[in-house]
């Protein structure tokens, strides 16, 4: 098993658990030994002349060392365990929103020993703590640093008896294999690579390690093993789906056909129907094209599955982590801090159909671009650019987020992580938000020396460091949708509510442009209009066809195990 990595400067001690010399000392002691092990044959055949007879004494010295024994353990249990004030048992262990998400009642699909729990609560994304943004502050700028209410809700992935009998049979799968290519930026990557775990589990195949499509917009080529820890990734779930490297040699010859397009909201009974021939005559389906078309409404475990595998299984791989952490503590000891995915680039602008806000020039770009293109435009085409934008399907331009965040008490000095890729106008798209919140960095500024130079050209290893130190933050700002948006909602949850702010562009942005109201009013309304959408948790159940890795209550994260068993 591969070492934990540590955060040098600020690991937290509860985020690791590792077993005390209490656990070492039982282990080690003779006497489980002396229980269940046969009584060695005498040399001499003639003490069997009358029957042996164990001392009180003896045994008398064996229950004493066997209950100082039992008390040691219980003792370290009772360090580690917290006292629940109620009679109904946690879904998990009662960790600090600072610690990482990992709960140590993740099971795998078999019912966990005490050494598998503590490996899989070590197995979560390292964080470093929500940094505390001290005492002098006004009332609205601790309103804005204020983290959400949890409501108790904590990481709960008990699998089902049925889940965990099937799970011995397909954890061991060696004859039925399933090839999956990803294709997209990292998050789009991330979202497939799940859904590809969850089809091999409900085709009951083994899972080969997915291929990374080479990316045609950032010319990225980089392999499943340079952006993710593919050793973490089989060991997570081993017990949930077999995942090998690569196919045996007995399929590779195999007349398998590729399926490019599944239709969308496909269920596992129209998975099993289409591929179960093929999987039984060939023993290999290989599939394209997963982006959002497995159904978002599956059955529990599977559901849990997904939340395992995105927030437990899919870790970066250790150069990309520690360079994350790196980052992230550099932005840490400045202060508390804001990451804003700022999304601006110019690819963005042609496929939403909206205006950039920087001028005619820049527009005229882009409308030449879509024209050009027109296959891009993912925007809605019988609206207007003014429509769309009062629709709220516009990103945030740097002018608006400036004001945005002014409006809900953000301190202009706050230090702000811009995640994201180079804007479309460069530093003129970003001199509003500058000039409103002079210390906003970015990964290039924020690294020394050659830190980012091995991923030069390696769009989906630098996506991954804007994730890492985004996640960390105290504040986390999407200027518009998409998929680092989404997963970020849910992984922020999942690690114990960390402040998400979900701008409601369509009702704030008509008050953006009313001259009549002041801006103290206007900021009270903002932070009124806000005050349910802070990452406070929000059932998918509402809207059944969310996606539970944005909206992970309650499938993944309960309250008690009676809030889902």
């Amino acid at each position: 098993m591969a070492k934990e990595r540590k955060l040098k400067s600020f690991r937290n001690p509860i985020m690791a658990l590792v077993p005390s010399p209490a656990f070492h000392f039982v282990s080690a002691s003779p006497f489980p030994s002396f229980l269940f092990s046969p009584r060695k044959s005498p040399r001499n055949s003639h003490h069997h002349t009358r029957p042996i007879t164990v001392p009180t004494a003896a045994i008398s010295l064996f229950l004493c060392c066997l209950l100082l024994s039992l008390a040691i353990l219980g003792a370290h249990v009772l360090s580690i365990v917290p006292t629940w004030q109620d009679s109904s048992p946690p879904c998990s262990l009662s960790f600090p929103s600072t610690v990482s998400a990992s709960s140590l009642f993740v099971s795998l699909s078999s019912n966990p020993t005490a050494e598998e729990g503590i490996k899989m609560a070590a197995s979560g994304t390292p964080l470093i703590p929500v940094r505390n943004p001290g005492s002098n502050l006004s009332e609205e700028e601790a309103e804005f640093w204020k983290q959400p209410d949890g409501e108790g809700y904590q990481p709960c992935l008990y699998f089902t008896l049925q889940y965990r009998k099937a799970s011995a049979r397909i954890s061991k799968e060696k004859r039925r294999f399933l090839v999956v290519v990803v294709a997209g930026g990292l998050n789009q990557q991330r979202n497939q690579i799940v859904d590809a775990v969850v089809i091999a589990r409900i085709l009951e195949a083994a899972l080969v390690v997915p291929v990374l499509q080479v990316n045609l917009v950032w010319g990225d080529e980089s392999e499943f093993a340079e952006v993710f820890d593919v050793e973490h990734f089989k060991r997570v779930l081993r017990a949930d789906v077999r995942i090998v490297s690569s196919l045996p040699s007995t399929h590779l010859l195999s007349r398998q056909s590729i399926q490019n397009q599944l239709p969308h909201d496909v269920s596992p009974l129209w998975l099993r129907t289409k591929f179960s021939r093929e999987m039984n005559e060939e023993g290999l389906v290989v599939l394209k094209g997963l982006d959002s078309r497995l159904t978002k409404n599956l059955p529990l475990d599977l559901q849990k599955l997904r939340c395992k595998v995105a927030f437990h299984a899919l870790r970066f791989a250790a150069p990309i982590q520690e360079l994350g952490d790196r980052l992230a503590r550099r932005m840490w000891v400045e202060g508390p801090y804001i990451a804003l995915h700022l999304r601006l680039e110019k690819d963005v602008w042609i496929r939403s159909g909206c205006l950039t806000g920087l001028g005619r020039e820049y527009d005229k770009i882009i409308d030449q671009m879509r024209e050009s293109e027109p296959e891009y435009l993912t925007g809605r085409l019988n609206m207007s650019h003014i429509q769309r934008r009062q629709s709220g399907l516009c990103p945030l331009n740097a002018f608006e987020v400036a004001w945005f965040l002014k409006a809900l008490g953000a301190p202009t000095g706050a230090g702000i992580y811009l995640a994201g890729g180079e804007p479309f106008g460069g530093t003129k798209a970003l001199q509003p938000l500058m000039q409103d919140f002079p210390n906003l960095v970015t990964k290039e500024m924020l690294a020394r020396g050659a830190e980012l130079s091995p991923y030069a050209g390696k769009s989906s290893a630098l996506a991954a460091v804007d994730y890492i130190v985004s996640l960390s933050s105290n504040v986390f700002l999407p200027s518009h949708g998409g998929n680092m948006g989404r997963v970020m909602q849910g992984h922020r949850a999942y690690v114990g509510h960390r402040k998400y702010i979900k701008p409601n562009k369509p009702a704030m942005l008509p008050l953006f442009e009313d001259s009549s109201i002041s801006e103290p009013e206007l900021g009270t309304i903002v932070r009124k209009l806000h005050r349910r959408s802070l990452g406070q948790p929000e059932a998918r159940t509402n809207k059944r066809d969310r996606d539970v890795i944005a909206y992970p209550v309650p499938e993944c994260m309960c309250k008690s195990r009676k809030a889902i068993f």
